[in-house]
């Protein structure tokens, strides 16, 4: 168990390094480009994105997840997983080339059809690298992973500045994803060393396939439906306002959706090379459960409450109209990592097709809420993934409880107590800010009024996540 908590400890730190080093490079680098940017270049790359993300989640089919999953796995395994993946990395490419004009005329946008055709290659580029990941994952080698990344993230917003600074408007952000995801891929290759043989097993392809299309499924759904505000609002809406819903869901996905996906990616391996023992896999989902709240619940409100501050200095007065959006997708976005974990469980416990089940009844839910709330404007969708959020948390703890008997209620009771840290930081910070008239000085009197409330309150309250976050840094020193 110690080993493993040593193994986990550095995942976690790896991935965390991966994680933020490369989106705060991209974030400061996104910051530059906004400034020379309008919100309609953001918006148009935005009308792309389902169309993007939904055949990504095609070229991976789940593989990676279930050559993560299984316990003997051989090179065959991985070089059919390899063939497989770009073989649908080009098919699905080649469908986005012809389908471009039909993606323009529905979006009444002349424009997608060539940004279409080009940003389309980021598709096949990212399938050739799949398999690599998988493997530096599997290995929870995080630190090879962020060599790749911040190196090709580097380069490529070098490039995407300057062509922005030479006028190229919504081409600087295409270039700026090709080179990103062309480099990171000849990085990995070059830095996992691993080849794949010119062998293709249909017996392997079968297994593989037969639990990684559960999770193809569940992924499917759950890209169509990350995107599909993207979609409406840019069918519903003009190009400006879905520029500023994506600049506000890319400072939200900051600290959420990365820490979410640090979590996932080491939590998942851990608790998968201990799926047998149920002592060992129950405290270690309830420290991940705790130890997520206490990271994710003081950033996304933190972010929330200095937000005003944050967009006016940092983005200028043009981007305004994105605060209330940022501070409404802050609450929705507190419960993604606790959402992870919870559906962790199931692909550890290879019951892939409970997670299709859970993922295609939430489905369900957005449906309804978009329904509901789309003709009421972007404020209002917004308000409505707040909803489906906090209601998706009981709907995925469902089966936990059935699992490992740590459902909902038991969840709750272990995160109360980082809430009213969380809220009690919040209440400090709103009360502090209005001293000064600088948008500098309030965002940082906020930040530093915040962290210190925030740990004060933490230490006086013996938090161990408190404890286990410095001790991994002393570790690490």
């Amino acid at each position: 168990m110690t080993n493993l908590k040593q193994e986990t400890a550095k995942g976690f730190f790896w991935s965390a390094i991966e994680r933020f080093s490369v989106q705060g490079l991209q974030f400061l680098m996104g910051l530059v480009l906004a400034r020379l940017l309008l919100p309609s270049d953001y918006g148009l790359v935005g009308m792309l994105a389902i169309f993007l993300a939904i055949s990504q989640t095609f070229v991976d089919s789940g593989f990676s997840s279930a050559l993560i999953q299984k316990k003997n796995r051989t090179d065959t395994d991985y070089s059919t997983a390899f063939f497989f993946n770009i073989g649908v990395g080009l098919f699905f490419y080649l469908v986005l080339f012809f389908t471009a004009p039909l993606i323009a005329n529905f979006y009444d946008t002349p424009e997608l059809t060539s940004l279409t055709k080009v940003i389309g290659l980021n598709v096949f580029i990212t399938s050739l690298a799949v398999v690599q990941r998988a493997k530096l994952t599997i290995k929870l080698d995080f630190k090879t992973q962020a060599k790749a990344s911040l190196t090709s993230v580097f380069i490529g917003g070098c490039v995407g500045i300057a062509m922005a600074y030479k006028g190229y408007g919504v081409w600087a952000l295409v270039v700026q994803s090709l080179l990103r995801n062309g480099l990171n891929t000849i990085f990995l290759w070059f830095l996992s060393k691993w080849i794949p043989k010119a062998v293709f097993s249909t017996t392997s392809f079968k297994k593989l396939f037969s639990f990684g299309s559960k999770l193809l499924g569940a992924g499917l759904l759950n890209t169509i439906f990350q995107n599909i505000y993207l979609l409406v609002i840019g069918k519903l809406f003009s190009a400006s306002e879905l520029g500023f819903y994506t600049r506000a869901q890319q400072f939200q996905k900051m600290p959420s959706q990365n820490i979410t996906g640090i979590i996932q990616r080491v939590t998942f391996p851990v608790l998968s090379s201990i799926q047998d023992d149920d002592e060992k896999l129950i405290k270690a989902y309830r420290s991940f459960i705790r130890l997520s709240a206490f990271v994710v619940f003081p950033l996304m409100i933190g972010l929330a409450v200095v937000a005003e501050p944050l967009i006016r200095l940092i983005l200028t007065e043009k981007w305004m109209p994105t605060v209330p959006l940022l501070q409404l997708l802050c609450i929705a976005g507190m419960l993604y990592p606790v959402h992870a974990i919870n559906l962790n469980i199931l692909n550890v416990k290879g019951r892939s097709d409970l997670f299709l089940k859970l993922e295609i009844i939430k489905k369900i839910l957005i449906t309804i809420a978009i329904l509901i709330t789309f003709s009421f404007g972007v404020k209002a969708m917004v308000i409505g993934q707040i909803f489906t959020s906090f209601i998706s948390f009981f709907i995925n703890t469902h089966y936990s409880s059935k699992m490992i008997n740590y459902g909902a209620w038991k969840q709750i009771k272990d995160m109360l107590p980082i809430t009213i840290i969380t809220l009690l930081m919040a209440f400090g910070i709103c009360m502090a800010m209005p001293i000064v008239d600088s948008d500098a000085l309030k965002l940082l009197i906020g930040i530093v009024v915040g962290i210190i409330i925030y740990l004060v309150s933490a230490k006086i309250g013996n938090f161990n996540e408190l404890n286990e976050i410095v001790s991994l840094i002393k570790n690490k020193k």
